[in-house]
């Protein structure tokens, strides 16, 4: 559950905090995905691919 309070009808960066946390839950990317079908071998190599990023990343961040 998402709440958003805005402060002194400030509505612009109300909205402009909402996106950030839409995106930062994933909400936009799993509709760009959700948008045609996926065939099942096409997602676990993704996901496979996607979870070797972030493997990669953190490995990254660890170094420094």
């Amino acid at each position: 559950m998402l709440d958003i309070k805005v402060y002194g009808n400030d509505i612009e960066k109300a909205l402009k905090s909402l996106k950030l946390k839409l995106q930062k839950e994933g909400l936009f990317k799993e509709i760009k995905n959700r948008r045609f079908y996926e065939k099942p071998s096409v997602k676990r190599k993704r996901k496979q691919a996607d979870a070797r990023k972030k493997r990669v990343k953190a490995q990254r961040s660890r170094i420094r």
